[in-house]
């Protein structure tokens, strides 16, 4: 267990005020959760969207806490120490309380709008194809070998991330790999961590609740490569991997003043895909790179599974993995969680489930589909609630033009009104109503695309991937559409 005196660990904190004196206390733990029973602990008072910190002190102090960091003045017993802004102290305080874990263990940033969980998913597999143990931030989950643990967000808040990344080390992982959101990023949640290696994927529109617009997303995608430091060491260069088919790329290359490496399909880079071969059973390709060139035959489906393979693999290559090795993970994948998963119950129709939620994911998705589709296409879909409107009528268009039947749905409704999210979509719809049903209840909208199908139609089930739960209100309830697709499909019988 760790233990560190205050006074000691405020060290990292150039200005504050204590209300008392701190000499003789002992930190055990950090927390930000009030909830969280932990004796002799730190609490930090953090603002958010629906709640703050400052308003649970008191139940902070019951479940232990000794001490606490605040940003505006709390009543307590206890030392309150005052600072200007206590997510950003938080990020200083853990990486302290933790001992800088992300010095001594290599990381790995991926970031971009689509894209990112399968490139993470890749590069665990080709590192322990490398006889390297990896840990694994992402969407699904955090990973230690074969150990997983739940995450609430995409990139966690900077505590628990120091937490991790310490675990990891414990466990003597050699390579942490971690998606890195924009949110994670505009907030300050990887504030102290140290990145050896920054991945783009690509950019297209998304999280426009959050961010004011296009540029604003893109200004907080850059803060990843220009957090990859300014400084040079020989024995541990750092890279910017970059998408060089992507324009947001060279807003990217100013960004950051680490070595670049770029990939592409299209246009001359570092590392290229030559002679690429698409079908209904795989992808084959000539990975082109400064070490050589290796032909590559994925199971992996489409042109963006090409993209994502080519961001794994030039990261791989910065961090010195062999090419043999890289062909080997990369052939060995089947598919990733979903991400273009089939459910496959023997029918004689196609039902795939993929996290497609944004119009540029979906367009790549169905695009993929149409290439090798021989009968009908249907997709069922929605938008979520809460998050950006403006994408809804876009998602709507583009399920139409390469369906043959679109079933619009709930998402993620969250405290939004289904119908009103479902009125966003469809309102400016200019296709044949025949062409398309509204059908709120998801469940009830699968089996009804199922109902439908006949030999060697294709179904495309987007949105929610991997996702077990449908967040309706502020209650999330069980529900996988891989699971409510197979039931549908044993229900109706081959």
């Amino acid at each position: 267990m760790l233990v560190m005196r205050l006074v000691e660990l405020l060290e990292e904190i150039p200005f504050y005020n204590a209300s008392t004196s701190l000499e003789g206390i002992q930190i055990d733990s950090i927390e930000m959760d009030s909830r969280v029973n932990s004796p002799n602990s730190l609490f930090v008072c953090i603002s958010g969207y629906t709640q703050d910190g400052h308003d649970f002190v008191d139940q902070a102090i019951s479940n232990g806490a000794i001490a606490i960091i605040a940003e505006k003045p709390v009543k307590t017993n206890v030392p309150v120490i005052m600072v200007r802004d206590t997510a950003r102290a938080m990020s200083m305080l853990a990486v302290r309380f933790y001992h800088n874990p992300t010095r001594k263990l290599p990381l790995i940033g991926v970031t971009g709008t689509n894209g990112k969980t399968t490139v993470t998913y890749l590069l665990e597999t080709i590192f322990n194809h490398n006889k390297q143990k990896t840990g694994v931030i992402g969407t699904i989950q955090m990973k230690i070998g074969d150990e997983t643990y739940p995450v609430n967000n995409t990139t966690p808040d900077s505590l628990s991330l120091q937490r991790f990344f310490s675990k990891m080390l414990h466990k003597e992982v050699d390579q942490a790999i971690m998606e890195v959101s924009s949110h994670a990023l505009d907030m300050g949640r990887v504030h102290g961590c140290e990145f050896d290696v920054a991945i783009f994927t690509n950019l297209s529109q998304d999280h426009l609740d959050y961010h004011k617009d296009i540029d604003d997303y893109l200004r907080a995608k850059s803060l990843l490569f220009a957090q990859l430091g300014n400084t040079y060491a020989k024995h541990q260069p750092k890279f910017a991997v970059l998408n060089e088919d992507d324009p947001s790329s060279s807003v990217l290359k100013r960004s950051t003043a680490q070595n670049i490496l770029t990939y592409s399909c299209k246009k001359e880079a570092d590392v290229t895909a030559k002679d690429i071969r698409l079908d209904a059973g795989g992808t084959s390709f000539t990975l082109k790179t400064p070490v050589g060139d290796i032909e590559i035959n994925s199971k992996l489906i489409g042109m963006f599974n090409v993209y994502n393979m080519l961001a794994a693999s030039t990261a791989a290559i910065a961090k010195n993995i062999p090419l043999a090795v890289i062909k080997d993970a990369l052939e060995s994948i089947t598919g990733v969680n979903g991400r273009f998963e089939p459910v496959d119950e023997k029918q004689n129709y196609a039902v795939i489930v993929d996290y497609a939620h944004t119009p540029d994911s979906l367009e790549n998705v169905m695009q993929t589909i149409k290439e090798f589709a021989e009968g009908k296409v249907y997709v069922v879909v929605g938008c979520g609630g809460d998050r950006d409107r403006t994408k809804r009528p876009l998602m709507a268009g583009i399920a139409l033009h390469y369906a043959n039947r679109a079933i619009f749905t709930s998402d993620n409704p969250r405290t939004e009104d289904p119908a009103q999210i479902l009125k966003d979509m469809t309102t400016d719809l200019s296709r044949n109503k025949a062409d398309y049903d509204v059908i709120s209840d998801r469940k009830e909208a699968i089996e009804h695309a199922i109902k439908l199908a006949q030999k060697d139609d294709i179904i495309l089930i987007a949105g929610k991937g991997h996702e077990t739960y449908q967040q309706i209100g502020l209650v999330k309830y069980d529900f996988d559409d891989r699971e409510v697709a197979r039931h549908a499909i044993k229900t109706k019988g081959i």
